[in-house]
C-alpha cells in the first residue's frame, strides 16, 4: 500500500488529455471548445461506469441477505470474530454480510451515495480506497472488538469511504474536492458520532477503523499530489533571487 499512487496510475480514463480538433463536416473548425465537449462525454462514462459498479455491488449485497435468509442466518456467523482464527477470514466477508434486511436496508442509501462519489473521480482510485478501507476495517476491529462478538455490515465502508472524500480534497490541495469533501461532511458529517461507543450491537469499532481506513486512503492515493507540490516548492526555493 505504501507504493500506492495516484492519477494515470490508478485511472486509465485520461481525463486531462487534450483530444484531437473536433471539426464540421465541411472541414471547419467547431466553434464549441473540443477539450470540453470530450471532456464532458468522458466524464460522463466515467460516472455511468462508477453508477453501474455501485449499483452491481448493492444488486450483490441484498443477492447475499436473500440466501442468507434462505439458510436461516448462517451465513452471519462468517462475520469478523475479533482475535480468533475462525473469525479472521471474516476480514474478506463483513462488509457483505449484515444482520437482517432492517440492516442493510439502513446501509443502502449511504453505499449508494459515497459509494458512488468514492469512484466518481477515477474508478482505479475508488477501488484501491475501497480496497484499503476494507483491510484496515477488518484488521483493527479483529484486533480491537469485544471478545465472543461478531461484526459486519457494509456500514465499515460507509464510514471509510465518508472519511475518504472528506480528506483527500486536504492531502491534494483540489478546490473541486475540497468543495465536494464539505458537501458530503454537512450531509453525513453527523454518521461520524457512529465512531464511538454506542449501543450494544453497534460495531463502533468497524465505523472507527473503516474511517481511519478512509484517512489513510486519502493520504495514501493522493502521494503524486503532495510530491508535485513538493517538487514545485524545491524549484521556487531553488530559483535565484
Amino acid at each position: 500500500m505504501t507504493g500506492a499512487q495516484s492519477g494515470p496510475s490508478f485511472d486509465s480514463d485520461p481525463l486531462g488529455a487534450p483530444p484531437a480538433r473536433l471539426r464540421r463536416p465541411n472541414g471547419e473548425a467547431d466553434p464549441v471548445s473540443p477539450n470540453s465537449n470530450r471532456g464532458f462525454v468522458a466524464m460522463r462514462q466515467l460516472w455511468l461506469r462508477a453508477a453501474t459498479i455501485v449499483l452491481v455491488f448493492v444488486a450483490l449485497l441484498y443477492g447475499i441477505e436473500g440466501v442468507d435468509h434462505a439458510l436461516g442466518d448462517r451465513l452471519e456467523q462468517a462475520g469478523i470474530e475479533p482475535r480468533t482464527g475462525d473469525g479472521l477470514s471474516g476480514i474478506a466477508f463483513a462488509p457483505v454480510l449484515h444482520g437482517g434486511w432492517d440492516h442493510l436496508v439502513g446501509n443502502t442509501l449511504p453505499v449508494l451515495v459515497l459509494g458512488f462519489l468514492a469512484l466518481a473521480a477515477g474508478i482505479g482510485r475508488g477501488l484501491a480506497a475501497t480496497a484499503i478501507i476494507w483491510l484496515v476495517a477488518g484488521v483493527g476491529t479483529w484486533l480491537t472488538g469485544a471478545t465472543g462478538t461478531t461484526h459486519l455490515g457494509a456500514s465499515m465502508l460507509v464510514f471509510g469511504w465518508l472519511v475518504f472524500l472528506i480528506s483527500r480534497g486536504w492531502f491534494s490541495r483540489s478546490i473541486g474536492q475540497i468543495v465536494l469533501g464539505l458537501v458530503v461532511l454537512a450531509t453525513y458529517g453527523s454518521l461520524l458520532w457512529g465512531v464511538l461507543p454506542g449501543p450494544p450491537g453497534i460495531s463502533w469499532q468497524g465505523h472507527l477503523f473503516g474511517a481511519l481506513g478512509g484517512l489513510f486512503a486519502g493520504w495514501v492515493l493522493s502521494g503524486d499530489e503532495r510530491r508535485h507540490r513538493r517538487v514545485a516548492r524545491t524549484r521556487v526555493s531553488a530559483t535565484p533571487r
